[in-house]
């Protein structure tokens, strides 16, 4: 008879633990959400640079008392180019504020002079600086801000019609509550 060796049950335990963490992970109520730091928090400070003549946003702006929008995007994001109308929908009932990610400003420039400047205030990370210290995954990125700077939502990814009034309305209006 062989002789006990308790490294024999290692595989077997990691295996049922991993099987356990993927299956307590596919319980969560929303999976496609991305899990935010930041939410609850206030803002982390505005970093941006000058995009040509267009205006800039900064710390004020994100704690005027106002519900907005933070959107982070680029030129060269396709899914940016496909929620380009609703955000331009959604700037027609409350400030949209715009980053404009890793970019070159020319391009930038060229994108909104295409599809359109929804945007109350621009500026732009260049290095992408500021979209780590928001914790940004990607672009696109929106933010649903609080008047006093609180980041209400984050949400990762490009928004549709069901982000909106899914998503999006229920933290505008607890923004508003605050």
């Amino acid at each position: 008879m062989g002789k006990f060796k308790p490294l024999m049950f290692l595989p077997p335990l990691v295996f049922v633990a991993l099987a356990a963490l993927f299956w307590f992970g596919n319980m969560r109520e929303d999976r496609e959400a991305l899990p935010s730091a930041r939410e609850g928090q206030l803002a982390p400070p505005v970093v941006l640079a000058q995009l040509e003549d267009k205006m800039l946003f900064d710390d004020d702006t994100l704690r005027d008392g106002e519900v907005k929008l933070v959107n982070f995007w680029a030129s060269w994001c396709a899914p940016c180019r496909a929620e380009h109308p609703l955000l331009e929908e959604l700037a027609q009932e409350l400030p949209v504020y715009g980053v404009n990610y890793r970019d070159q400003p020319d391009r930038a420039l060229d994108f909104l002079e295409e599809l359109g400047d929804p945007f109350a205030g621009i500026g732009a990370d260049t290095a992408g600086r500021m979209g780590l210290d928001w914790g940004l995954y990607g672009v696109p990125e929106t933010y649903v801000v609080a008047g006093d700077g609180t980041i209400m939502l984050r949400f990762a990814g490009p928004i549709t019609r069901d982000v909106v009034e899914n998503r999006l309305r229920p933290a505008m209006e607890r923004a508003a509550a605050r």
